[in-house]
């Protein structure tokens, strides 16, 4: 049986593997680019055919970061209801998660929309609801490799499970492939060998079906020509082409890519994800869904480094939440882990349990080459890189930062990123928001043990944050030099500030006489504690689609006057804060300008999961929605035209209250929702205009 930390490992491989299969093939799409067009441009792919300055969000990501999300919402025994109540409750409706290519086009576009009107998975995802084109376009294997990591060594379940989930958006072959996708990552912790894998994956799907025979197909030809990869697209081209299935993106002529890719990357994870790139047709689909089945297989490995680097274990998601759309990768493995070992039965390792529902952060350094995403501006002297040499106690590893020949005066900064904007992107596919991760009051902790080869030890550090808008560097502490005996303890508290924090980490500067070269070690990096919020409008700009700091979903939410108005025809909503705040007051100063609800929103843990209070229909309120509206209290109120309100909800314990200038209006109790977001809402048609937006944490 394999250990926690193995598995732990494996899905930190596959899940490294995913991304680096979806960011090499994401340059070369099909949109444009056909599998000749990348053969005459590109000839053999042995590098990333584009630099971003960071890569953005793909649905190929999103969907294995959010869907499984219904395991934490309703248990580990979710049906395909509570997964299509999943899709609704975290993706913005027609923006982020994934392709919106219209209903009828687009099978997930088509999903929602169903599931929107009420039809419930998996009846939103199945042939007789939307015909056989859309049921089996390819999304029913691109999402899926979660399902197949939170069950290593079991691929019948991990088949069952994902067929489950994907069953939200299809049917037919379209879940064979889910099935086939899962139970390969699944077999992949223990197989011995690529051939085993495909033949434990094939398993698990009907062999009569279309999806099989393109399997076959591609194994016949392999055993024949073992070394020609070319040669057997070629026959895909002939035999399973585009031209014979309908659709925009269909999953059997992209099923044979992927297996082929496979087989003939015999066990290399930079080579598989390569021919599923050179091979065109949904090149980021194929490379990601190859790369994460066989990433998990082979391991980390050092032959993966000039794909590794540039991810730096950091991704972002596009969903509703923005502190979940700041993805490190090490502390996603350890949650995915997590649920690996509960489906399993086994203990869970307490602290990683903790992690579970954090406020805050961990980054132990613990993951063979983990660095947490940690990152460097200023001299070319200074770069980063994991370390194995040096270690506190629970933990194999640490950042080593190297410094390299500085001169007096010389210096930079070392530092991981709680926030983006979307000057941050060269690239908007599926369109991100984000939230801080980090904010005021939260208490920084790391430890730095300096190795100094060469110079006169004058080489010293601060603790600092950069505020977003401005781009002020704040130092939080004095400067001061590590320790080269040990171990040495840093702690700061986060300043409290009106602009957003964009990075948090150390400045490092250099006043001796001699050249400096030698080495810092950073370990045990933390953020902790109940954190503070205050948004004045001013400050901030308009940018993906709403205001910065805000994530949404519908409405048109401007910025005007110094103020942020909102207007809906239906309902909308912008949502701000950590997903895991518990404890908040949550206030806005709101003007009402039309309509009859005006609303705060606390412990938001989706679209459709929150508590608000305000205004609403001639009353002070507060409510429950959880796929539906319920008043917890309300008393008569009719707001005043032309009046600004300060409206405030608390949400401590099971304790609601309702505050408004100051004078509580309304009390309720509810259990429902133990943390969330905070935000705005308009819940019908209208318009109102907010001065102010602050949470408190306790």
């Amino acid at each position: 049986m394999l250990s926690d930390t193995q598995i732990l490992e494996k899905i930190y491989a596959g899940f490294i593997a995913k991304a680096i299969g979806v960011r090499l093939g994401a340059p070369v799409e099909p949109t444009i680019w056909s599998y000749e067009r990348i053969r005459d441009t590109y000839g053999e792919v042995t590098q990333y055919l584009r630099d971003f300055k960071n890569f953005a969000a793909d649905d190929d990501t999103n969907g294995p970061v959010y869907f499984i999300r219904a395991l934490r919402d309703y248990g580990l025994d979710c049906t395909a209801e509570d997964v299509g109540k999943t899709w609704l409750n975290y993706a913005a409706e027609e923006h982020g998660m994934y392709w919106w290519g219209g209903f009828g086009v687009s099978t997930e576009h088509t999903a929602y929309k169903n599931l929107q009107a009420g039809l419930p998975a998996p009846l939103s995802g199945a042939i007789a609801t939307n015909g056989t084109t859309v049921a089996e376009q390819i999304g029913g294997q691109i999402f899926i490799d979660s399902w197949g990591w939170v069950n290593p060594g079991n691929p019948k379940r991990a088949a069952d499970m994902s067929a489950m989930a994907a069953s939200v958006a299809h049917d037919g072959d379209g879940l064979n492939g889910a099935r086939f996708c899962a139970a390969a990552i699944a077999a992949a912790f223990e197989a011995g060998s690529i051939d085993e894998i495909i033949e434990t994956a094939l398993a698990q799907v009907d062999p009569g079906s279309t999806y099989a025979k393109v399997c076959r197909a591609v194994i016949d030809f392999h055993r024949v020509n073992p070394d020609d990869w070319r040669a057997c697209r070629d026959m895909l081209t002939a035999d399973w082409g585009y031209d014979r299935y309908p659709g925009v993106c269909h999953i059997i002529p992209n099923a044979g890519v992927t297996i082929m890719a496979i087989l003939y990357g015999k066990g290399s994870l930079p080579r598989t994800a390569e021919i599923a790139t050179m091979a065109g047709w949904d090149t980021d689909c194929n490379a990601g869904n190859a790369a994460a089945i066989v990433g998990t297989f082979q391991g980390l490995d050092p032959s993966w480094d000039k794909y590794r680097k540039p991810i730096n274990d950091f991704l972002v998601a596009s969903g509703i939440v923005g502190s979940i759309n700041i993805v490190d990768i090490p502390s996603f493995a350890r949650e995915l882990t997590v649920l690996a070992l509960q489906l399993a039965g086994r203990d869970v390792p307490a602290l990683w349990l903790e992690d579970f529902t954090r406020r805050g952060l961990r980054f132990d350094f613990d993951l063979p080459g983990s660095t947490h995403g940690f990152r460097t501006e200023g001299f070319n002297q200074i770069s980063v890189r994991h370390s194995d040499e040096r270690h506190v106690e629970r933990s194999r590893g640490s950042l080593e930062i190297q410094l390299d020949r500085l001169e007096r005066g010389q210096g930079g900064r070392v530092f991981w990123k709680p926030f983006y904007r979307r000057s941050d992107f060269d690239d908007e596919r599926y369109r991100p928001m984000f939230s801080p991760v980090v904010d005021g009051g939260q208490v920084v902790r790391f430890k730095l043990w300096l190795d100094p080869w060469n110079g006169d030890g004058n080489l010293r550090v601060a603790p600092y944050v950069r505020r977003t808008m401005s781009g002020t560097i704040e130092e939080t502490g004095a400067w001061d030099v590590p320790s080269s005996a040990g171990w040495q303890d840093y702690e700061f508290v986060v300043p409290e500030g009106v602009e957003a924090i964009d990075e948090i980490g150390i400045s490092i500067e250099y006043f001796g006489r001699l050249k400096f070269l030698g080495r810092l070690f950073l370990a045990d990096f933390s953020v902790s504690g109940p954190g503070h919020l205050e948004i004045d409008p001013k400050t901030e700009v308009q940018e993906w689609g709403a205001i910065s700091r805000f994530t949404w979903n519908r409405g048109h939410w401007t910025k005007s006057d110094g103020r942020i108005h909102a207007h809906a025809a239906s309902n909308a909503d912008m949502w701000t804060g950590h997903y895991y705040a518990r404890d908040v007051v949550v206030s806005a100063d709101i003007e009402p300008l039309a309509g009859q609800s005006h609303l705060v929103t606390a412990r938001v843990m989706g679209t459709d999961r929150f508590y608000a209070g305000g205004f609403q229909d001639g009353q002070a309120v507060i409510l429950r929605h959880d796929f539906g509206q319920e008043v917890l209290a309300s008393v008569p109120f009719a707001p005043e035209a032309g009046r600004v309100y300060r409206i405030e909800l608390a949400a401590e314990g099971t304790a609601l209250t309702l505050s408004i200038d100051g004078t509580v209006v309304a009390t309720a109790t509810d259990d429902r929702f133990a943390h969330g977001m905070s935000g705005l809402r308009l819940g019908s048609i209208g318009r109102m205009a907010v001065d102010r937006f602050a949470v408190t944490e306790s």
